[in-house]
Protein backbone atom coordinates (compact mmCIF):
# COMPACT_ATOMS: atom_id res chain seq x y z
CA UNK A 1 0.00 0.00 0.00
CA UNK A 2 2.77 2.43 0.95
CA UNK A 3 4.70 1.35 -2.12
CA UNK A 4 1.78 2.48 -4.26
CA UNK A 5 1.61 5.80 -2.42
CA UNK A 6 5.33 6.38 -3.00
CA UNK A 7 5.06 5.57 -6.71
CA UNK A 8 2.21 8.05 -7.12
CA UNK A 9 4.26 10.79 -5.49
CA UNK A 10 7.18 10.06 -7.80
CA UNK A 11 5.17 10.31 -11.04
CA UNK A 12 3.01 13.33 -10.13
CA UNK A 13 2.82 15.76 -13.05
CA UNK A 14 4.72 13.50 -15.44
CA UNK A 15 3.43 12.25 -18.78
CA UNK A 16 0.39 9.99 -18.58
CA UNK A 17 2.26 6.87 -19.70
CA UNK A 18 4.26 6.96 -16.47
CA UNK A 19 1.16 5.48 -14.82
CA UNK A 20 2.29 2.15 -16.32
CA UNK A 21 4.80 1.90 -13.46
CA UNK A 22 1.86 1.16 -11.15
CA UNK A 23 1.21 -2.32 -12.54
CA UNK A 24 1.57 -4.88 -9.78
CA UNK A 25 0.11 -6.24 -6.54
CA UNK A 26 -0.48 -4.16 -3.40
CA UNK A 27 -1.66 -5.27 0.01
CA UNK A 28 -4.21 -3.05 1.72
CA UNK A 29 -5.44 -3.57 5.26
CA UNK A 30 -8.62 -5.44 4.29
CA UNK A 31 -7.96 -6.60 0.75
CA UNK A 32 -5.37 -7.09 -1.97
CA UNK A 33 -5.28 -4.81 -5.02
CA UNK A 34 -3.91 -5.93 -8.38
CA UNK A 35 -3.42 -3.34 -11.12
CA UNK A 36 -3.69 -5.60 -14.15
CA UNK A 37 -3.56 -3.13 -17.04
CA UNK A 38 -2.86 0.60 -17.27
CA UNK A 39 -4.49 2.70 -19.98
CA UNK A 40 -2.35 4.72 -22.37
CA UNK A 41 -4.19 8.06 -22.06
CA UNK A 42 -7.27 9.52 -20.29
CA UNK A 43 -9.47 8.95 -23.37
CA UNK A 44 -8.60 5.25 -23.78
CA UNK A 45 -10.47 2.32 -22.30
CA UNK A 46 -10.00 2.67 -18.50
CA UNK A 47 -7.36 0.72 -16.62
CA UNK A 48 -8.28 -2.70 -15.25
CA UNK A 49 -7.87 -3.53 -11.58
CA UNK A 50 -8.97 -6.48 -9.48
CA UNK A 51 -9.71 -6.79 -5.77
CA UNK A 52 -9.02 -10.04 -3.93
CA UNK A 53 -10.37 -10.95 -0.49
CA UNK A 54 -9.84 -14.14 1.49
CA UNK A 55 -12.85 -15.94 3.03
CA UNK A 56 -11.99 -14.43 6.41
CA UNK A 57 -11.95 -10.97 4.87
CA UNK A 58 -15.24 -11.13 2.92
CA UNK A 59 -17.18 -13.11 5.55
CA UNK A 60 -19.67 -14.79 3.18
CA UNK A 61 -20.59 -18.32 4.35
CA UNK A 62 -19.98 -21.12 1.79
CA UNK A 63 -23.60 -22.33 1.90
CA UNK A 64 -24.61 -19.18 -0.01
CA UNK A 65 -22.68 -20.36 -3.08
CA UNK A 66 -22.62 -24.15 -2.77
CA UNK A 67 -24.05 -24.82 -6.27
CA UNK A 68 -23.83 -23.16 -9.68
CA UNK A 69 -27.20 -21.38 -9.45
CA UNK A 70 -26.51 -19.93 -5.99
CA UNK A 71 -22.96 -18.98 -6.97
CA UNK A 72 -24.16 -17.05 -10.04
CA UNK A 73 -26.84 -15.33 -7.93
CA UNK A 74 -24.31 -14.35 -5.26
CA UNK A 75 -21.81 -13.02 -7.79
CA UNK A 76 -24.63 -11.04 -9.40
CA UNK A 77 -25.65 -9.60 -6.03
CA UNK A 78 -22.10 -8.55 -5.16
CA UNK A 79 -21.60 -6.91 -8.55
CA UNK A 80 -24.77 -4.88 -8.04
CA UNK A 81 -23.68 -3.96 -4.51
CA UNK A 82 -20.36 -2.62 -5.83
CA UNK A 83 -22.15 -0.75 -8.62
CA UNK A 84 -24.61 0.92 -6.23
CA UNK A 85 -21.80 1.86 -3.85
CA UNK A 86 -19.75 3.35 -6.72
CA UNK A 87 -22.64 5.64 -7.69
CA UNK A 88 -22.66 6.97 -4.13
CA UNK A 89 -18.94 7.10 -3.33
CA UNK A 90 -17.05 7.88 -6.55
CA UNK A 91 -16.93 11.59 -7.38
CA UNK A 92 -15.61 11.32 -10.95
CA UNK A 93 -15.06 14.28 -13.29
CA UNK A 94 -11.54 14.87 -12.01
CA UNK A 95 -9.82 15.72 -15.24
CA UNK A 96 -9.69 14.89 -18.92
CA UNK A 97 -11.66 12.11 -20.57
CA UNK A 98 -13.00 9.46 -18.21
CA UNK A 99 -10.71 10.54 -15.36
CA UNK A 100 -11.83 9.48 -11.91
CA UNK A 101 -14.47 6.89 -12.83
CA UNK A 102 -14.58 3.46 -11.17
CA UNK A 103 -17.04 1.01 -12.73
CA UNK A 104 -17.99 -2.65 -12.68
CA UNK A 105 -19.91 -4.57 -15.35
CA UNK A 106 -23.37 -5.48 -14.07
CA UNK A 107 -26.52 -7.10 -15.45
CA UNK A 108 -29.84 -5.43 -16.14
CA UNK A 109 -32.97 -6.89 -14.55
CA UNK A 110 -31.81 -10.40 -15.36
CA UNK A 111 -29.22 -12.53 -13.57
CA UNK A 112 -26.48 -13.65 -15.97
CA UNK A 113 -23.28 -15.53 -15.30
CA UNK A 114 -20.43 -13.01 -15.62
CA UNK A 115 -16.73 -12.77 -14.85
CA UNK A 116 -16.94 -9.37 -13.09
CA UNK A 117 -17.18 -10.99 -9.65
CA UNK A 118 -15.91 -14.52 -8.96
CA UNK A 119 -16.02 -16.45 -5.70
CA UNK A 120 -14.58 -19.84 -4.76
CA UNK A 121 -13.10 -21.52 -1.70
CA UNK A 122 -9.84 -19.60 -2.07
CA UNK A 123 -10.97 -16.02 -2.59
CA UNK A 124 -13.51 -13.46 -3.71
CA UNK A 125 -12.36 -11.40 -6.69
CA UNK A 126 -14.00 -8.30 -8.17
CA UNK A 127 -12.77 -6.80 -11.45
CA UNK A 128 -13.26 -3.11 -12.06
CA UNK A 129 -12.50 -0.43 -14.63
CA UNK A 130 -10.41 2.27 -12.96
CA UNK A 131 -9.97 5.48 -14.98
CA UNK A 132 -6.72 6.98 -13.73
CA UNK A 133 -7.02 10.79 -13.56
CA UNK A 134 -5.09 13.09 -15.84
CA UNK A 135 -5.11 16.70 -16.93
CA UNK A 136 -4.52 16.55 -20.65
CA UNK A 137 -1.60 14.12 -20.83
CA UNK A 138 -0.30 14.90 -17.32
CA UNK A 139 -0.76 12.70 -14.25
CA UNK A 140 -2.93 13.96 -11.38
CA UNK A 141 -1.32 11.93 -8.61
CA UNK A 142 -3.19 13.57 -5.73
CA UNK A 143 -6.54 12.75 -7.32
CA UNK A 144 -5.35 9.19 -8.00
CA UNK A 145 -4.34 8.88 -4.34
CA UNK A 146 -7.87 9.86 -3.26
CA UNK A 147 -9.26 7.16 -5.55
CA UNK A 148 -6.90 4.44 -4.32
CA UNK A 149 -6.72 5.21 -0.60
CA UNK A 150 -10.08 6.81 0.17
CA UNK A 151 -12.75 5.83 -2.36
CA UNK A 152 -11.62 2.30 -3.25
CA UNK A 153 -11.52 1.07 0.40
CA UNK A 154 -15.00 2.53 0.94
CA UNK A 155 -16.21 0.75 -2.18
CA UNK A 156 -14.79 -2.58 -1.04
CA UNK A 157 -16.23 -2.12 2.45
CA UNK A 158 -19.71 -1.32 1.11
CA UNK A 159 -19.92 -3.97 -1.62
CA UNK A 160 -17.62 -6.88 -0.80
CA UNK A 161 -17.03 -7.11 2.95
CA UNK A 162 -19.88 -8.78 4.81
CA UNK A 163 -18.35 -9.68 8.17
CA UNK A 164 -20.62 -8.52 11.03
CA UNK A 165 -23.31 -7.39 8.55
CA UNK A 166 -26.81 -8.70 7.98
CA UNK A 167 -26.97 -11.16 5.09
CA UNK A 168 -30.77 -11.01 4.78
CA UNK A 169 -30.86 -9.01 1.53
CA UNK A 170 -28.14 -11.16 0.00
CA UNK A 171 -29.91 -14.36 1.02
CA UNK A 172 -33.26 -13.13 -0.33
CA UNK A 173 -31.60 -12.36 -3.68
CA UNK A 174 -30.06 -15.83 -3.87
CA UNK A 175 -33.25 -17.59 -2.80
CA UNK A 176 -35.31 -15.69 -5.38
CA UNK A 177 -33.00 -16.82 -8.17
CA UNK A 178 -33.01 -20.38 -6.88
CA UNK A 179 -36.83 -20.35 -6.74
CA UNK A 180 -37.10 -19.20 -10.35
CA UNK A 181 -34.65 -21.85 -11.49
CA UNK A 182 -36.73 -24.46 -9.64
CA UNK A 183 -39.92 -23.09 -11.21
CA UNK A 184 -38.43 -23.50 -14.68
CA UNK A 185 -37.35 -27.04 -13.82
CA UNK A 186 -40.92 -27.88 -12.76
CA UNK A 187 -42.45 -26.95 -16.12
CA UNK A 188 -41.98 -30.48 -17.42
CA UNK A 189 -43.96 -31.88 -14.48
CA UNK A 190 -46.76 -29.44 -15.28
CA UNK A 191 -46.67 -30.49 -18.96
CA UNK A 192 -46.18 -26.77 -19.60
CA UNK A 193 -43.84 -24.54 -21.56
CA UNK A 194 -44.32 -21.42 -19.43
CA UNK A 195 -45.64 -20.24 -16.08
CA UNK A 196 -46.72 -16.73 -15.03
CA UNK A 197 -47.37 -16.32 -11.31
CA UNK A 198 -50.36 -14.43 -9.98
CA UNK A 199 -49.36 -10.93 -8.92
CA UNK A 200 -46.52 -10.65 -11.44
CA UNK A 201 -45.98 -7.14 -12.79
CA UNK A 202 -45.27 -7.58 -16.51
CA UNK A 203 -45.42 -4.06 -18.06
CA UNK A 204 -42.14 -2.17 -18.39
CA UNK A 205 -41.57 1.52 -17.77
CA UNK A 206 -40.98 2.16 -21.48
CA UNK A 207 -39.63 0.51 -24.60
CA UNK A 208 -36.09 1.54 -23.62
CA UNK A 209 -36.45 1.17 -19.84
CA UNK A 210 -36.67 -2.40 -18.52
CA UNK A 211 -37.70 -1.36 -15.00
CA UNK A 212 -41.26 -2.34 -14.00
CA UNK A 213 -44.16 0.03 -14.56
CA UNK A 214 -45.08 0.87 -10.97
CA UNK A 215 -48.79 1.43 -11.62
CA UNK A 216 -49.13 -1.52 -14.01
CA UNK A 217 -51.92 -4.06 -13.57
CA UNK A 218 -50.77 -7.19 -11.67
CA UNK A 219 -51.21 -10.45 -13.54
CA UNK A 220 -54.11 -12.74 -12.65
CA UNK A 221 -54.44 -16.25 -14.03
CA UNK A 222 -57.68 -17.43 -15.66
CA UNK A 223 -59.21 -20.24 -13.55
CA UNK A 224 -58.93 -22.81 -16.35
CA UNK A 225 -55.12 -22.46 -16.50
CA UNK A 226 -54.39 -21.86 -12.83
CA UNK A 227 -51.91 -24.26 -11.26
CA UNK A 228 -50.05 -24.36 -7.96
CA UNK A 229 -46.35 -25.12 -7.57
CA UNK A 230 -44.16 -25.47 -4.51
CA UNK A 231 -40.92 -23.51 -4.48
CA UNK A 232 -38.11 -24.25 -2.00
CA UNK A 233 -38.17 -20.79 -0.37
CA UNK A 234 -41.46 -19.08 -1.24
CA UNK A 235 -43.51 -22.22 -0.75
CA UNK A 236 -46.82 -22.58 -2.62
CA UNK A 237 -47.54 -20.09 -5.41
CA UNK A 238 -50.29 -20.05 -8.03
CA UNK A 239 -50.32 -18.84 -11.59
CA UNK A 240 -51.02 -19.56 -15.23
CA UNK A 241 -49.34 -22.63 -16.71
CA UNK A 242 -49.34 -22.50 -20.51
CA UNK A 243 -49.53 -26.14 -21.62
CA UNK A 244 -47.42 -27.74 -24.32
CA UNK A 245 -48.92 -27.52 -27.79
CA UNK A 246 -50.06 -24.58 -29.89
CA UNK A 247 -51.25 -21.60 -27.84
CA UNK A 248 -52.53 -18.26 -29.09
CA UNK A 249 -52.57 -14.93 -27.29
CA UNK A 250 -55.37 -12.81 -28.78
CA UNK A 251 -57.07 -9.50 -28.02
CA UNK A 252 -57.43 -5.93 -29.14
CA UNK A 253 -54.59 -3.51 -29.73
CA UNK A 254 -52.83 -2.17 -26.60
CA UNK A 255 -54.52 -4.70 -24.30
CA UNK A 256 -51.30 -6.41 -23.19
CA UNK A 257 -50.69 -9.23 -25.73
CA UNK A 258 -47.13 -8.25 -26.64
CA UNK A 259 -46.34 -7.38 -23.02
CA UNK A 260 -47.19 -10.95 -22.00
CA UNK A 261 -45.13 -12.39 -24.87
CA UNK A 262 -42.14 -10.18 -23.98
CA UNK A 263 -42.30 -11.42 -20.39
CA UNK A 264 -42.28 -14.99 -21.72
CA UNK A 265 -39.27 -14.17 -23.97
CA UNK A 266 -37.30 -13.01 -20.93
CA UNK A 267 -38.63 -15.91 -18.85
CA UNK A 268 -35.67 -17.97 -20.08
CA UNK A 269 -33.59 -15.88 -17.65
CA UNK A 270 -33.79 -15.50 -13.89
CA UNK A 271 -34.73 -12.03 -12.63
CA UNK A 272 -33.80 -9.98 -9.59
CA UNK A 273 -36.23 -9.43 -6.69
CA UNK A 274 -38.58 -6.52 -7.37
CA UNK A 275 -38.45 -6.84 -11.15
CA UNK A 276 -42.06 -8.02 -11.31
CA UNK A 277 -41.18 -10.97 -13.57
CA UNK A 278 -39.18 -12.95 -11.01
CA UNK A 279 -41.85 -15.66 -10.97
CA UNK A 280 -42.23 -15.90 -14.76
CA UNK A 281 -40.50 -18.94 -16.21
CA UNK A 282 -40.27 -20.19 -19.79
CA UNK A 283 -38.63 -23.39 -20.96
CA UNK A 284 -34.93 -22.62 -21.31
CA UNK A 285 -34.71 -23.42 -25.03
CA UNK A 286 -37.57 -21.11 -26.10
CA UNK A 287 -36.73 -18.86 -29.07
CA UNK A 288 -38.38 -15.67 -30.28
CA UNK A 289 -38.95 -16.00 -34.04
CA UNK A 290 -39.48 -13.04 -36.35
CA UNK A 291 -39.00 -11.91 -39.93
CA UNK A 292 -35.63 -10.30 -40.57
CA UNK A 293 -35.35 -8.59 -43.94
CA UNK A 294 -31.86 -8.41 -45.48
CA UNK A 295 -30.21 -10.90 -43.09
CA UNK A 296 -27.62 -13.32 -44.40
CA UNK A 297 -28.53 -17.03 -44.55
CA UNK A 298 -25.83 -19.72 -44.75
CA UNK A 299 -26.63 -23.19 -46.13
CA UNK A 300 -29.99 -23.66 -44.37
CA UNK A 301 -32.58 -26.22 -45.48
CA UNK A 302 -35.73 -24.09 -45.64
CA UNK A 303 -37.53 -26.52 -47.95
CA UNK A 304 -40.13 -27.48 -45.29
CA UNK A 305 -41.56 -23.99 -45.75
CA UNK A 306 -40.29 -22.77 -49.12
CA UNK A 307 -39.97 -24.97 -52.20
CA UNK A 308 -38.04 -24.25 -55.40
CA UNK A 309 -37.58 -20.52 -56.03
CA UNK A 310 -37.70 -18.78 -59.44
CA UNK A 311 -34.81 -19.76 -61.62
CA UNK A 312 -35.02 -23.34 -60.30
CA UNK A 313 -33.10 -22.36 -57.18
CA UNK A 314 -33.32 -25.17 -54.66
CA UNK A 315 -33.93 -24.43 -51.00
CA UNK A 316 -32.55 -27.51 -49.24
CA UNK A 317 -29.19 -25.74 -48.82
CA UNK A 318 -30.23 -22.13 -49.16
CA UNK A 319 -27.83 -19.19 -48.92
CA UNK A 320 -28.35 -15.48 -49.51
CA UNK A 321 -26.91 -12.14 -48.42
CA UNK A 322 -30.28 -10.42 -48.67
CA UNK A 323 -33.12 -12.52 -47.28
CA UNK A 324 -36.78 -11.58 -47.64
CA UNK A 325 -39.22 -11.55 -44.75
CA UNK A 326 -40.51 -15.05 -45.49
CA UNK A 327 -37.14 -16.72 -46.22
CA UNK A 328 -35.61 -15.15 -43.11
CA UNK A 329 -38.46 -16.30 -40.89
CA UNK A 330 -38.26 -19.81 -42.34
CA UNK A 331 -34.50 -19.89 -41.72
CA UNK A 332 -34.97 -18.59 -38.18
CA UNK A 333 -37.29 -21.50 -37.36
CA UNK A 334 -35.02 -24.15 -38.89
CA UNK A 335 -32.00 -22.69 -37.08
CA UNK A 336 -33.94 -22.75 -33.80
CA UNK A 337 -34.79 -26.42 -34.37
CA UNK A 338 -31.07 -27.10 -34.96
CA UNK A 339 -30.44 -25.75 -31.44
CA UNK A 340 -32.99 -28.19 -29.96
CA UNK A 341 -35.58 -25.47 -29.36
CA UNK A 342 -38.81 -26.80 -27.82
CA UNK A 343 -40.89 -23.62 -27.91
CA UNK A 344 -41.33 -20.95 -30.60
CA UNK A 345 -42.48 -17.47 -29.53
CA UNK A 346 -44.02 -15.51 -32.40
CA UNK A 347 -45.70 -12.10 -32.66
CA UNK A 348 -47.64 -11.42 -35.87
CA UNK A 349 -46.52 -7.76 -35.70
CA UNK A 350 -42.92 -8.80 -36.42
CA UNK A 351 -43.74 -11.64 -38.82
CA UNK A 352 -44.02 -11.86 -42.61
CA UNK A 353 -47.72 -12.13 -43.40
CA UNK A 354 -47.21 -14.45 -46.40
CA UNK A 355 -45.15 -16.78 -44.21
CA UNK A 356 -47.82 -16.95 -41.50
CA UNK A 357 -51.07 -17.35 -43.48
CA UNK A 358 -52.55 -17.50 -46.98
CA UNK A 359 -56.29 -17.35 -47.40
CA UNK A 360 -58.32 -19.31 -49.96
CA UNK A 361 -58.92 -16.40 -52.32
CA UNK A 362 -55.21 -15.69 -52.60
CA UNK A 363 -54.56 -19.39 -53.17
CA UNK A 364 -57.04 -19.36 -56.05
CA UNK A 365 -55.51 -16.24 -57.59
CA UNK A 366 -51.81 -17.12 -57.14
CA UNK A 367 -51.45 -20.84 -57.72
CA UNK A 368 -47.65 -21.03 -58.19
CA UNK A 369 -46.73 -20.16 -54.61
CA UNK A 370 -43.50 -21.70 -53.21
CA UNK A 371 -44.32 -20.76 -49.59
CA UNK A 372 -46.09 -23.22 -47.30
CA UNK A 373 -47.36 -20.91 -44.54
CA UNK A 374 -46.64 -21.73 -40.91
CA UNK A 375 -50.39 -22.17 -40.43
CA UNK A 376 -50.21 -25.50 -42.28
CA UNK A 377 -47.23 -26.89 -40.37
CA UNK A 378 -47.61 -25.51 -36.85
CA UNK A 379 -49.46 -28.57 -35.56
CA UNK A 380 -47.00 -30.92 -37.25
CA UNK A 381 -44.16 -29.14 -35.49
CA UNK A 382 -45.71 -30.09 -32.18
CA UNK A 383 -47.06 -33.53 -33.02
CA UNK A 384 -43.97 -34.89 -34.81
CA UNK A 385 -41.14 -32.71 -33.51
CA UNK A 386 -42.39 -31.93 -30.00
CA UNK A 387 -42.00 -28.18 -30.59
CA UNK A 388 -44.70 -26.04 -28.97
CA UNK A 389 -45.65 -22.53 -30.09
CA UNK A 390 -47.03 -19.40 -28.46
CA UNK A 391 -48.33 -16.98 -31.10
CA UNK A 392 -49.63 -13.45 -30.56
CA UNK A 393 -52.27 -12.64 -33.13
CA UNK A 394 -54.89 -9.94 -33.33
CA UNK A 395 -55.67 -9.82 -37.03
CA UNK A 396 -55.98 -13.38 -38.32
CA UNK A 397 -58.48 -15.94 -37.09
CA UNK A 398 -57.05 -18.79 -39.20
CA UNK A 399 -54.82 -19.99 -36.36
CA UNK A 400 -57.85 -20.46 -34.06
CA UNK A 401 -58.65 -23.77 -35.74
CA UNK A 402 -55.18 -25.25 -35.18
CA UNK A 403 -54.58 -23.99 -31.62
CA UNK A 404 -54.92 -26.12 -28.49
CA UNK A 405 -55.38 -23.13 -26.21
CA UNK A 406 -56.51 -19.55 -26.84
CA UNK A 407 -55.74 -16.90 -24.23
CA UNK A 408 -57.39 -13.50 -24.54
CA UNK A 409 -55.98 -10.25 -23.14
CA UNK A 410 -58.77 -7.77 -22.43
CA UNK A 411 -57.90 -4.52 -20.64
CA UNK A 412 -54.77 -6.22 -19.23
CA UNK A 413 -56.84 -9.09 -17.81
CA UNK A 414 -56.32 -12.68 -18.94
CA UNK A 415 -59.12 -15.04 -20.03
CA UNK A 416 -59.23 -18.55 -21.44
CA UNK A 417 -61.52 -18.36 -24.50
CA UNK A 418 -60.58 -21.70 -26.05
CA UNK A 419 -64.08 -23.15 -26.26
CA UNK A 420 -65.61 -19.99 -27.73
CA UNK A 421 -62.78 -19.62 -30.25
CA UNK A 422 -63.04 -23.23 -31.42
CA UNK A 423 -66.78 -22.83 -31.96
CA UNK A 424 -66.09 -19.81 -34.15
CA UNK A 425 -63.13 -21.30 -35.99
CA UNK A 426 -64.87 -24.13 -37.79
CA UNK A 427 -62.85 -26.79 -39.58
CA UNK A 428 -59.08 -26.92 -39.53
CA UNK A 429 -57.27 -25.72 -42.69
CA UNK A 430 -56.83 -28.53 -45.21
CA UNK A 431 -53.49 -30.31 -44.93
CA UNK A 432 -50.92 -29.65 -47.63
CA UNK A 433 -49.74 -32.63 -49.67
CA UNK A 434 -46.12 -33.58 -50.40
CA UNK A 435 -44.84 -32.08 -47.19
CA UNK A 436 -41.08 -31.97 -46.92
CA UNK A 437 -39.90 -33.39 -43.56
CA UNK A 438 -38.08 -31.12 -41.15
CA UNK A 439 -34.30 -31.56 -41.43
CA UNK A 440 -32.47 -33.75 -38.92
CA UNK A 441 -28.86 -33.44 -37.80
CA UNK A 442 -27.65 -31.07 -40.49
CA UNK A 443 -23.85 -30.98 -40.71
CA UNK A 444 -23.36 -27.40 -41.85
CA UNK A 445 -19.88 -25.87 -41.97
CA UNK A 446 -19.29 -22.12 -41.67
CA UNK A 447 -15.87 -20.49 -41.90
CA UNK A 448 -15.10 -18.78 -38.57
CA UNK A 449 -11.76 -17.32 -39.73
CA UNK A 450 -11.12 -13.89 -38.23
CA UNK A 451 -8.87 -11.38 -40.00
CA UNK A 452 -7.65 -7.96 -38.82
CA UNK A 453 -8.65 -4.72 -40.48
CA UNK A 454 -6.05 -3.05 -42.68
CA UNK A 455 -3.25 -1.50 -40.59
CA UNK A 456 -4.19 -3.58 -37.55
CA UNK A 457 -1.65 -6.08 -36.20
CA UNK A 458 -4.30 -8.43 -34.86
CA UNK A 459 -8.02 -8.92 -35.32
CA UNK A 460 -10.26 -7.27 -32.74
CA UNK A 461 -13.49 -8.56 -31.25
CA UNK A 462 -15.73 -5.83 -29.87
CA UNK A 463 -19.38 -5.30 -29.04
CA UNK A 464 -20.04 -1.85 -30.47
CA UNK A 465 -23.61 -1.89 -29.21
CA UNK A 466 -25.76 -4.37 -27.32
CA UNK A 467 -26.40 -6.34 -30.53
CA UNK A 468 -23.68 -5.23 -32.94
CA UNK A 469 -20.57 -7.39 -32.99
CA UNK A 470 -17.29 -6.54 -34.70
CA UNK A 471 -15.52 -9.77 -35.55
CA UNK A 472 -12.27 -8.73 -37.17
CA UNK A 473 -13.18 -7.30 -40.58
CA UNK A 474 -16.82 -8.35 -40.32
CA UNK A 475 -19.78 -6.75 -38.59
CA UNK A 476 -22.52 -9.07 -37.38
CA UNK A 477 -25.92 -7.44 -36.96
CA UNK A 478 -27.82 -9.15 -34.13
CA UNK A 479 -30.45 -6.43 -33.73
CA UNK A 480 -33.27 -8.90 -34.44
CA UNK A 481 -32.00 -11.55 -32.01
CA UNK A 482 -34.31 -10.23 -29.33
CA UNK A 483 -33.33 -12.50 -26.42
CA UNK A 484 -29.74 -11.23 -26.48
CA UNK A 485 -29.61 -8.83 -23.54
CA UNK A 486 -26.13 -7.60 -22.81
CA UNK A 487 -23.01 -6.29 -24.56
CA UNK A 488 -21.03 -8.73 -22.43
CA UNK A 489 -22.97 -11.60 -24.02
CA UNK A 490 -22.35 -10.17 -27.49
CA UNK A 491 -18.58 -9.95 -27.02
CA UNK A 492 -18.50 -13.40 -25.42
CA UNK A 493 -20.20 -14.72 -28.56
CA UNK A 494 -17.45 -13.25 -30.74
CA UNK A 495 -14.75 -14.72 -28.52
CA UNK A 496 -16.45 -18.11 -28.50
CA UNK A 497 -16.44 -18.04 -32.31
CA UNK A 498 -12.72 -17.24 -32.35
CA UNK A 499 -12.09 -19.93 -29.73
CA UNK A 500 -13.89 -22.50 -31.89
CA UNK A 501 -11.85 -21.48 -34.93
CA UNK A 502 -8.62 -21.85 -32.97
CA UNK A 503 -9.46 -25.17 -31.29
CA UNK A 504 -11.58 -26.93 -33.92
CA UNK A 505 -10.93 -25.38 -37.29
CA UNK A 506 -12.55 -28.14 -39.33
CA UNK A 507 -15.78 -28.34 -37.26
CA UNK A 508 -15.60 -32.13 -37.66
CA UNK A 509 -18.70 -32.91 -35.56
CA UNK A 510 -20.67 -30.17 -37.37
CA UNK A 511 -21.29 -26.53 -36.63
CA UNK A 512 -23.84 -26.91 -33.80
CA UNK A 513 -21.86 -29.61 -32.00
CA UNK A 514 -18.68 -27.52 -32.25
CA UNK A 515 -20.35 -24.47 -30.72
CA UNK A 516 -22.04 -26.61 -28.08
CA UNK A 517 -18.69 -28.09 -27.05
CA UNK A 518 -17.25 -24.58 -26.70
CA UNK A 519 -20.09 -23.53 -24.42
CA UNK A 520 -19.59 -26.65 -22.28
CA UNK A 521 -15.92 -25.77 -21.88
CA UNK A 522 -16.82 -22.26 -20.75
CA UNK A 523 -19.43 -23.66 -18.34
CA UNK A 524 -16.75 -25.85 -16.77
CA UNK A 525 -13.77 -23.50 -16.81
CA UNK A 526 -15.35 -20.03 -16.79
CA UNK A 527 -15.46 -17.12 -19.22
CA UNK A 528 -11.80 -16.30 -18.58
CA UNK A 529 -10.68 -19.02 -21.02
CA UNK A 530 -11.94 -16.78 -23.84
CA UNK A 531 -9.60 -13.87 -23.01
CA UNK A 532 -5.81 -13.57 -23.23
CA UNK A 533 -5.88 -11.13 -20.31
CA UNK A 534 -7.84 -10.63 -17.09
CA UNK A 535 -11.04 -8.64 -17.52
CA UNK A 536 -14.55 -8.64 -16.08
CA UNK A 537 -16.91 -7.55 -18.84
CA UNK A 538 -18.09 -10.84 -20.36
CA UNK A 539 -21.48 -12.52 -19.80
CA UNK A 540 -22.64 -16.02 -20.70
CA UNK A 541 -24.82 -16.40 -23.83
CA UNK A 542 -27.13 -19.29 -24.77
CA UNK A 543 -26.41 -21.73 -27.56
CA UNK A 544 -29.09 -20.18 -29.76
CA UNK A 545 -27.66 -16.64 -29.63
CA UNK A 546 -24.16 -18.00 -30.33
CA UNK A 547 -25.42 -19.96 -33.32
CA UNK A 548 -27.44 -16.93 -34.47
CA UNK A 549 -24.26 -14.86 -34.72
CA UNK A 550 -22.45 -17.54 -36.71
CA UNK A 551 -25.45 -17.87 -39.02
CA UNK A 552 -25.29 -14.14 -39.77
CA UNK A 553 -21.63 -14.06 -40.79
CA UNK A 554 -21.41 -12.46 -44.22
Amino acid sequence: METLRTLLQQIDGRGYKAYKQLRGIYNFKKFQLTIDHVQGDPFAQPSRISIQLSPDQHGIPPELWDNRVRQTALEDFLGRAVHVASRRIIKGGRGTGHSGDIEIAVNGQQVLRRNAVLIDTQQLEARLLFALPGSGRSILAEEAAVMFFDELPQLVEAGLIWTQRSLNTMQRHIEQVEDQETLRDQLEQLNAIAFVADGSLLPRHSGTDDYPLIDGVPFKSPPELKREVILPHQGVISGMAIPKGVSLIVGGGFHGKSTLLQALERGIYNHIPGDGRERVATTASAVKIRAEDHRVINQVDISPFISTLPGNRTTNCFSTDNASGSTSQAANIIEALECHCKCLLIDEDTSATNFMIRDQRMQQLVQQEPITPLLYRIRELYETEGVSSIIVTGGSGDFLAVADRIIMMDNYQTFDVTETAHNLAGDKPPARTNRVPFPKNQQRQINLTIKPLPRQREAKIQAREQRLLEYGRKRIDLSSVEQLLDRGQTEAIGRLMAWCHEHNQEQKPGLIATLQQALLQVEKQGLDILLPWKAGHLAMPRLYELVAAVNRLR
